[in-house]
């Protein structure tokens, strides 16, 4: 990849994130980035999520403005709700009714920015935000968070307008592999992922399926940013090249970096200080204890809980557990007694912890992960095996991509109704982490830390992805 960081032309770029924190962090990464080569980021979302993202580095202040949209009354909403994180999964199209309803007040801001901007970077949900920025001559880039192999699967964009390509509506047409992808494909959804989803898609209230949604987005834009590299996933970058007839940049996975402590308050402020959370981990041996942590949004039932608790226990192996969502009530329903049978060995934790610095250190060996693609990036950005346990949305997708590339192991579960048992969490937790037949997922896993944990690289993605925006940008 050539050197293109001296490219000129200061950009102007307008970032407009989802409502969900696995979006807002990582639009703010990518303007971090670009703010440091020396391009102008307004980066736009609500004053409660506004109030969530790490602050912008001293730095960087004079290039990353911070715009603040009044979040709209939607009846249906709790109060003070303005991310996925703060609603139950069953009340995820109303959030999308208020996103919708940014359209007004987002185009007020644009019309009154001068200059212009030159390009308006979004994310899969505003559907509508192509259309809005052609009648103001303003380029548009969608910016995907999810893996090539995910976005794959969902198709080309062309089915929005060909009859001849039939919508899938069944729980068995996503279980399949579609025809426009490699037939030796293993990307397809369990079904009881594919009913885990349609509990956020019940009744469609928004009136905009999220088929449409991302088909739209990358149907109307300019081209499409992924953040993935191609080393990591080449067959699967080909296939939406071919799928989408136009411009497809990755800007590589935008690895989480521990220089001036910038990821510690990435989801929150922690409640104690790093040096109590590490004391433990520094009393153990490397790559010897388990990091269990699941996202801001999962939310498991009182079974799974049990079996997930009863499962690391079984295991034997040390852990570090992070609960993270409806903390006291999770913790009183921990299986009687688990508490103090693993203690000394195994650390549940509720709260909030700085992920990124608890990965990176010595004594982590292996992350049991819900496979959001954020925490992917993370954990093998420090060379962690991976146990795989999605929960929805695209991490299911997700997790038969890495278990097929050999970097982490999925945790067995009934197909039809998702059920699993403390044995298979057990099973799973030592092959990952101690078996021999897990010896390769672990080396792979430290091979794949040269792709995902090399600056230089990714740098080098990113400075090609600026090229591409200055020459491509409208008149």
């Amino acid at each position: 990849m050539e050197n293109l960081q001296n490219t000129p032309k200061t950009l102007r770029i307008v970032m407009f994130p989802w409502l969900a924190m696995g979006h807002l962090i990582p639009f703010f990464h990518l303007s971090k980035v670009l703010a440091q080569k020396g391009h102008k980021i307004s980066y736009i979302s609500t004053p409660r999520n506004l109030s969530r993202i790490p602050k912008i580095p001293p730095k960087l202040t004079h290039n990353i403005k911070l715009v603040s949209l009044p979040f709209p009354n939607v009846e249906s909403l709790p109060e003070h709700a303005e991310s996925s994180m703060d609603i139950p999964h069953q009340k995820a199209q109303f959030l999308k009714i208020a996103f919708d309803l940014l359209e007004s007040p987002l185009v007020t801001f644009l019309e009154s920015t001068t200059p212009k901007p030159d390009w308006i970077i979004f994310d899969y949900a505003s559907h509508w935000l192509p259309s809005v920025a052609s009648k103001l001559g303003v380029s548009t880039g969608y910016f995907s968070l999810f893996t090539a192999a995910t976005q794959a699967f969902l198709g080309p964009p062309s089915q929005l307008s060909n009859d001849k390509v039939k919508p899938r509506s069944t729980v068995e047409d996503f279980c399949r592999v579609p025809e426009w992808v490699p037939p030796d494909s293993n990307i397809v959804y369990r079904p009881h992922e594919i009913m885990k989803y349609s509990e956020g898609a019940v009744g469609n209230e928004s009136g905009v399926s999220d088929t449409v949604r991302f088909l739209s987005s990358i149907d109307g834009c300019d081209l499409v940013l992924f953040r993935t590299s191609v080393e990591f996933e080449p067959q699967w970058f080909q296939v939406v090249c071919e799928l989408y007839q136009k411009p497809v940049i990755p800007v590589g996975v935008l690895p989480p970096s521990l220089e001036n402590h910038e990821f510690d308050d990435d989801y929150g402020n922690c409640d104690v200080e790093i040096g109590e959370l590490t004391r433990w981990l520094d009393e153990q041996q490397a790559n010897s204890v388990v990091f269990v942590a699941l996202g801001s949004e999962a939310v498991l039932n009182d079974a799974e809980l049990t079996e997930l608790a009863l499962g690391l226990e079984r295991s034997g192996l040390p852990f570090f557990w992070v609960i993270r969502k409806s903390v006291s009530d999770s913790i009183q329903t921990l299986p009687d007694g688990f508490l103090s049978r693993v203690k000394g060995r195994g650390i549940v934790y509720a709260g909030w912890v700085p992920q990124v610095r608890i990965l990176s250190h010595f004594a982590i060996g292996g992350f049991l992960t819900h496979c959001g693609w954020n925490s992917v990036i993370e954990g093998l950005t420090f060379g962690r095996v991976l146990i795989c346990f999605p929960v929805m949305n695209d991490q299911g997708l997700n997790s038969r991509l890495l278990s097929g590339k050999k970097l982490g192991v999925e945790i067995p579960r009934i197909e039809i109704d998702g059920s699993f048992t403390s044995e298979a969490v057990a099973e799973s937790i030592i092959v990952a982490m101690v078996s021999e037949e897990g010896e390769v997922l672990r080396a792979n896993a430290r091979d794949i830390k040269r792709v995902f944990g090399d600056k230089t690289k990714n740098d080098r993605y990113i400075d090609a992805c600026i090229h591409h925006l200055v020459e491509m940008r409208k008149p």
